[in-house]
């Protein structure tokens, strides 16, 4: 596993490179502006993009849609201080697979990179409240909530099937397994659902298939 590390805080690079490269994890770079970060990634291909959402200059989410601009399509988990709904909402909407807080307990972080290069998306577990509010549409004025009746009822029985398996935490390539299908198959199947649903991850997916009882939520914490 190859990180590639974008913070503007050097003593907190230094101490999320100690902590990685104990744990046998490579950090192919580690710079502190969105500016080298997104030069970094185009050059390295790294395996997943740690980010940090306040940074000077180009922030967290103005250096993820750079990033995706630029055809950089590996996963992005943003590692940051901000609990803010407007961030979470920003960073979700923008291609994050994950959003991870800074004061997280350290043995914690590379089981969430792990989870992550499986497909999964880790959402620190002190801000899923937030993310269940982003998903009613609660904190970004003008967006329309999902419908509460019936939420599913455009679903067919596979798409209802692979959402149960989101809701439990499952990664692409384990819902495959579990249904005999490729993870390629569940990928469309995901957008799908996505799309039907009117939402922008498989998180918000996830968060909404809990609330409307389905499936045993395993939301990577």
């Amino acid at each position: 596993m190859r990180i590639l590390l974008i913070d503007d805080h050097a003593l907190v690079r230094k101490g999320i490179e100690e902590l990685l490269h104990s744990r046998g994890i490579t950090v192919a770079a580690s710079v502190g502006s969105g500016e080298d970060g997104v030069k970094r990634a185009l050059d390295l291909k790294p395996d997943i993009i740690l980010l940090d959402v306040k940074m000077p200059g180009m922030n967290g989410i103005e250096t993820l849609a750079k990033l995706r601009a630029s055809g950089v399509n590996v996963p992005v988990v943003m590692l940051t201080m901000s609990r803010e709904d407007a961030d979470l909402g920003a960073a979700l909407r923008g291609g994050a697979q994950g959003y991870l807080l800074k004061d997280m307990e350290p043995e914690e972080l590379v089981p969430a990179l792990e989870a992550t290069l499986r497909g999964d998306n880790p959402v620190a577990k002190e801000i899923v409240g937030a993310l269940a509010r982003i998903v009613r549409g609660g904190s970004e004025p003008g967006r329309q909530a999902p419908p509460r009746a019936a939420p599913f009822a455009e679903l067919t029985p596979r798409e209802l099937e692979i959402l149960e398996h989101v809701a439990e935490g499952s990664s692409n390539k384990a819902i495959g397994r579990a249904l005999n299908i490729t993870d390629g198959t569940v990928k469309l199947h995901v957008k799908a659902i996505l799309r039907k649903l009117g939402l922008r991850s498989r998180v918000e997916a996830a968060v909404i298939a809990v609330e409307n009882k389905l499936g045993k939520s395993r939301i990577p914490r």
